[in-house]
């Protein structure tokens, strides 16, 4: 499916499409609010959701995460569209919140990427990226906690410059106000050439961060 597709589809059920999969939150009141309402959608799910659905039950909140081994699929939409109802039913809504339903990925610039790949792999623990992503040769946290790492080529050396950045991947309909506010903390925005893929924007001392949305890769 296209990222289009995808976004058209699960955006009117307040999941939003970031980083190769489709995520959304639920307030809860506490700890023992969200285990349940967890369990809610476990069992409103069924074996369908096994391999497609991950959970992350916070004391004031759910998020839910879909996406299968070929990235999301029209299973992962049926799938948000089942859980955002069934969540309906009990009164509860799924959103795109605000920082919970988003991605980081550190950016590791290299010249030779096969050279600098296996050391990145064996010192973090991480494991090859699995299925069709945005990122070409990526390293995922097998336990689905840290930031994905992935590798930009470069074709001669960058001197004066940070080697390593930040991506920060938000909903598509957040990117604006997340800009804004860095440029308000102090940052400059250096290129917007690739928007709305990506903005490139920079702290007061030059280092550099993306921030990305899933919008013009198709």
């Amino acid at each position: 499916m296209r990222r289009q597709e995808i976004s058209d589809a699960v955006t009117p059920l307040g999941w939003r499409l970031v980083l190769g999969a489709v995520s959304a939150e639920v307030l809860t009141s506490g700890l023992a609010a969200s285990a349940a309402l967890a369990a809610a959608v476990v069992e409103a799910s069924g074996p369908q959701a096994q391999g497609h659905l991950t959970l992350d039950i916070r004391a004031d909140r759910v998020v839910m995460r879909l996406r299968s081994a070929d990235g999301v699929t029209a299973h992962d939409i049926s799938l948000a569209r089942h859980i955002s109802d069934a969540l309906g039913d009990r009164g509860a809504a799924t959103t795109p919140g605000d920082v919970s339903v988003q991605a980081i990925e550190v950016a590791i610039d290299a010249i030779d990427i096969p050279a600098v790949r296996p050391f990145w792999k064996a010192v973090t623990g991480y494991v090859d990226e699995v299925g069709p992503s945005d990122v070409s040769g990526g390293l995922v946290d097998p336990a689905g906690r840290g930031p994905a790492l992935w590798f930009q080529q470069m074709d001669v050396p960058r001197p004066q410059r940070n080697r390593i950045h930040l991506d920060v991947d938000v909903p598509h309909d957040q990117a604006a106000a997340r800009i804004e506010a860095a440029l308000a903390a102090g940052g400059t925005l250096l290129s917007d050439n690739e928007a709305p893929a990506f903005w490139v924007l920079a702290d007061a001392e030059g280092n550099e961060v993306c921030v990305c949305t899933w919008q013009g890769r198709d």
